[in-house]
Formats: structure tokens, C-alpha cells, sequence
């Protein structure tokens, strides 16, 4: 793969480092909203909320268009809300091994065992 792509994939996904942006993917997955109705949802300063939306938009994620004093914005391809469908799924799935992993390790601290964690 070349050099370039690697490295756009890379601040590809840390747009996503963000929770708050991550929530407003989220929001978006119901369709074009405002600014407005955005900050209305998420319960954050405005310009807080255009903030992401400008590195949302910038990076491909998002595109918006204006309405007289409105400006909308939508998620730009399916198949974005799809990777990251497929990456919560993953990592709910990693969460569970982790929960499963931290229970073993307090039942074996209860009876007085070590617990040893070996990574595949």
C-alpha cells in the first residue's frame, strides 16, 4: 500500500478520537440537521459543536450546504456510518473480553492467585 494513503488513513481516524464527533455521526445517521439541531442534541456550546463539524467536513466525512441563515450538514457516504458500525461492533466485542478478563482476574485475587493475562 502506498506511503500516502497509509498516512491519510491515519488522520483519517484520528478525527474519530473524538467522542463528541463520534456522537455527532451518530446524530447525523437520522439525516441533515442545522448547527442548531446538533448543539440541541449534544447539549454543547455551538462553537464547539461547528468546530468538529469543520474538521468533520474538511476530512470528507461530513458535507454541508446553506439555506439562507442555515447551514446543514449531512454524513457524505454510507459507507463511513458502515465502517464505524462495524468498528463499535468490534469493540464491543474487545470490551466484553476485557470485562470477561478483569472478572477472572478478581476471582483469582479473591483466592489469593495471580492472574496472568498472555496475549495471542
Amino acid at each position: 500500500m502506498k506511503q500516502e494513503v497509509l498516512e491519510f488513513h491515519a488522520e483519517f481516524c484520528k478525527t474519530f478520537s473524538s467522542p463528541k464527533r463520534l456522537e455527532i455521526l451518530c446524530i447525523l445517521k437520522e439525516g441533515e440537521m442545522t448547527v442548531t439541531d446538533i448543539t440541541m442534541k449534544l447539549g454543547v456550546p455551538k462553537a464547539s459543536v461547528s468546530q468538529h463539524l469543520t474538521v468533520m467536513r474538511l476530512m470528507g466525512i461530513l458535507k454541508s450546504r446553506r439555506s439562507g441563515t442555515n447551514i446543514y450538514y449531512r454524513i457524505a457516504n454510507k459507507k463511513i456510518t458502515q465502517a464505524c458500525s462495524l468498528m463499535q461492533g468490534a469493540l464491543a466485542h474487545l470490551m466484553e473480553g476485557v470485562a470477561s478478563i478483569s472478572k477472572q482476574k478478581v476471582a483469582a485475587a479473591m483466592k489469593g492467585y495471580k492472574y496472568n493475562v498472555k496475549s495471542n
